[in-house]
């Protein structure tokens, strides 16, 4: 099968860690792992957020004032590079040699009038208290919302219209290799005044709807959404919380999901099941076999 594998950023770098290189590294080493299952007898595009880790580098470039920050999409860019060329190596360790493992930075279109450049929702960075939070946003001027038991900054998180560079991808993947690709949801591009000329922006794209754009595009037979929970569960934290085990979009969609979470994976979830007739699947990336055969996980898909 062609799989679209979504690695979420909390993945790589849990919640509760410390965002050292040596907690991400032991992440990513236990990804690739599980991934190395998958990867000896399927075609295999994977994709990765990077959420906590733009933050910092974000937080880190704030604190050197002698210059400009480098603005959201020049540190999406470098988290790319960075997440990327951790998860080639510790693939390459894994495959047999013959195995091409190859990243790509990524560019992906959007629109600059999208509302969401008015109303920043996507959570990036370190999770602060609530006295943390307030004094960092009045000494950065940055957004914080909460974020379970704190606070994150969220910046803008525009819609993905169009995945670019989809030509290296299918090329790679018709010779075997296993390519890594829109990191960070992509690195967030719009078109100028001339309706030809590309620009960066200040923002951060949903990996998981740009993941969903990447599998409709390149017509994968299933979008694997990784995570770090089992499942997509109602009343997630309340003491009847139940996981979903096989859903229509049309059943997901009567529920409501946390927008700086399982909101835009169930999102992409839907769209892709709808958009291409496959199936989609949430869950933890431990479980990826069994997610692939129907035994774990949320799987959204049209047929009941």
């Amino acid at each position: 099968m062609k799989l679209v594998v979504a690695l979420g950023g909390n993945a790589l770098l849990r919640r509760d860690q410390a965002p050292t290189s040596e907690n991400q590294l032991e992440n990513i080493r236990r990804a690739a792992s599980q991934l190395a299952r998958v990867a000896s007898s399927h075609q295999l595009v994977l994709t990765h957020g990077n959420g906590p880790q733009v933050g910092l580098l974000a937080l880190q470039e704030a604190s050197y004032r002698a210059v400009e920050a480098y603005p959201l999409d020049v540190l999406g860019a470098q988290t790319d590079g960075m997440i990327g060329y951790l998860l080639e190596q510790e693939l390459c360790n894994l495959l047999p040699a013959s195995r091409v493992v190859t990243t790509l930075l990524t560019r992906v279109e959007v629109d600059p009038g999208d509302p969401a450049f008015q109303n920043p929702h996507k959570p990036i960075g370190p999770v602060y208290t609530q006295a943390e939070s307030q004094r960092i946003a009045a000494d950065k001027q940055w957004s914080m919302a909460p974020d379970g038991d704190g606070f994150r900054r969220v910046v803008p998180s525009p819609q993905p219209m169009r995945v670019l560079g989809m030509e290296p991808i299918r090329w790679l993947l018709e010779r075997g290799a296993l390519v890594i690709a829109a990191g960070g949801g992509g690195i967030p591009v719009a078109r100028g005044a001339d309706g030809r000329s590309l620009h960066g922006v200040e923002a951060v794209i949903d990996k998981d709807l740009c993941s969903c754009a990447l599998a409709i595009e390149l017509e994968a037979d299933c979008l694997v959404i990784a995570t770090d929970v089992d499942a997509v569960y109602l009343d997630w934290g309340k003491p009847g919380q139940r996981a979903l085990g096989k859903v229509t979009p049309q059943a997901l969609e009567q529920h409501t999901f946390q927008t700086g979470s399982m909101g835009p994976k169930v999102e992409a979830a839907c769209h892709f099941a709808r958009a291409s007739g496959k199936r989609a699947v949430i869950g933890s990336l431990e479980r990826i076999e069994e997610m692939l055969a129907g035994r774990a996980g949320t799987e959204v898909s049209e047929a009941p």
